[in-house]
């Protein structure tokens, strides 16, 4: 199976499911910047209590691991950082679930999310400022070089698609003026 085919896995039965999703991550930046190896997809979903049964029942065991419906449930309430795993039994090939909670940053980002054609599959994409200032959050919290490289990626192949000013808003908001500094010097 090839990569891409790996993310229509989860992106296909969101999309026939209903469930709002866009993607973020690793893949993310993949498209907005330069290819790396990614043995993962991380996906930003929007997922109420109504509607468990119904996820779950898309992913079922024969085909997934998902996890009990109780443990999603308990993800949801979380106002942010709500978080589980799907795994595809046949593949190995992981789904890193976020949900979006209360975080204002993760809201705009489900309403700006940026639908695009990947090789002949339509995924919604997390928008680019979006992506950078995550990956300026997760350098701040790991010191990971991976999450400048990429974002000096993005800078060098989508700076024609970044809202400058709203992503300079963002960094400042957020208390990301240090990591920004950082990122602009390198």
């Amino acid at each position: 199976m090839q990569e891409l085919n790996l993310f229509a896995i989860y992106t296909d039965i969101l999309s026939k499911n209903n469930i709002e999703y866009f993607i973020s991550g690793s893949v993310a930046a993949i498209v907005y910047g330069e290819p790396r190896l990614t043995h993962d997809i991380d996906l930003i979903i929007s997922l109420s209590d109504n509607v468990i049964t119904k996820f779950v029942a898309a992913f079922p065991p024969n085909l997934f691991y998902c996890p009990p419906k109780e443990v999603i449930k308990t993800e949801i309430k979380r106002t942010s950082r709500g978080h589980f795993n799907l795994i595809h039994q046949e593949t190995g090939f992981k789904a890193d679930i976020y949900l979006i909670g209360q975080e204002k940053l993760q809201k705009w980002a489900l309403e700006n999310k940026v639908k695009i054609n990947f090789a002949g599959i339509d995924i919604f994409l997390a928008p680019v400022e979006y992506v950078i200032i995550k990956k300026l959050e997760f350098y701040r919290e790991g010191n990971s070089q991976k999450h400048i490289e990429d974002i000096k990626n993005i800078l060098i192949n989508s700076e024609h698609l970044i809202n400058f000013t709203f992503l300079n808003k963002s960094v400042k908001d957020l208390g990301l003026e240090d990591v920004w500094s950082l990122v602009r010097k390198a």
